[in-house]
């Protein structure tokens, strides 16, 4: 039983290896053959990858944008100071007070409901 066992175990651990084996199709040479000459070719850069989104870099310098932007704001096209962050909505035209009150006129005309009423 343990012979017929380990016999089992050698025989997957062999087909698993010959897998790997033969899902390589290039030597290591061949690999790094190739890399030298993408980078001879001026294909890829040497070292290692900046990463994806590296290569996003601006057309304008800082003096170039600081004059658009100022340009921009004096035409009335963009507010001066800082933009706001993500997701800040405008804020209401209304008061408090009136939004509380019509809020408290829809529940009375039953436009909405009031507590549990609402998750019915």
């Amino acid at each position: 039983m343990k012979k017929s066992i380990v016999a089992l175990s050698v025989l997957v651990a062999a087909l698993f290896t010959t897998q790997a084996v033969l899902a390589q199709d290039k030597t290591r040479a061949e690999v790094k053959k190739e890399a030298a000459s993408a980078v001879k070719a001026g294909e890829v850069g040497k070292g290692p990858s900046a990463g994806p989104g590296a290569d996003a870099t601006s057309v304008k310098n800082r003096a170039e944008v600081k004059k658009d932007a100022a340009a921009a704001e004096k035409a009335g096209t963009i507010e001066k100071g800082p933009s706001p962050g993500p997701g800040a909505a405008a804020n209401s035209v209304k008061a408090r007070a009136e939004v509380k009150k019509e809020a408290a006129s829809a529940v009375k005309a039953g436009a909405v409901g009031k507590g549990p009423d609402v998750k019915k």
